[in-house]
């Protein structure tokens, strides 16, 4: 089992201010789509309470304290390693997909990262989680200019 994080962050590791993303990269979620279809996303209550609904063509496992929450079309898990459970059973590419939280639990036995980074320094609450970069080896990296300039990479531990 490869498990992944996928991220996007800004320059100052802020991934979110609230409920809310505070920044617009055109094609960034994009590129998310493309990376996750057909995959198994793990995240947690807040985080998809922000998307508000399962996406398409991927399976949603939620992570919550709540054992009575319920979500259309998702899987309920009550912690990481639950929710790991559920998505091997699933038999797809696993992508822990934040909060900050989750990322903090999960980023110890990630084996490989993709990571999106803004260049922007917006204020916010949720942060990803500090790595060092030379514990990874680049298996891509590609840079972006639309709306905002943006960095793309994905990391395998080495």
């Amino acid at each position: 089992m490869t498990i992944q994080l996928i991220a996007a962050r800004a320059s100052n590791n802020v991934i979110g201010a609230g409920a809310n993303i505070p920044w617009q990269a055109k094609g960034e979620q994009k590129l998310f789509r493309d990376i996750t279809l057909g995959g198994s996303l793990i995240m947690g209550r807040k985080t998809y309470e922000s998307i508000g609904k399962p996406l398409s063509r991927r399976v949603t496992i939620i992570v919550t304290r709540n054992p009575d929450y319920e979500a259309k079309g998702c899987l309920i898990a009550a912690n990481l390693n639950e929710a790991l459970k559920i998505a091997e059973a699933e038999n797809r590419s696993i992508f822990i997909a934040g909060g900050g939280d989750l990322y903090a639990q999960a980023l110890p036995i990630a084996d490989e990262i993709h990571l999106t980074t803004i260049e922007v320094e917006p204020i916010g609450d949720i942060l990803f989680p500090d790595i060092d970069l030379t514990d990874y080896e680049i298996l891509r990296e590609q840079h972006f200019e639309t709306n905002l300039k943006y960095t793309y990479q994905h990391l395998k531990r080495k």
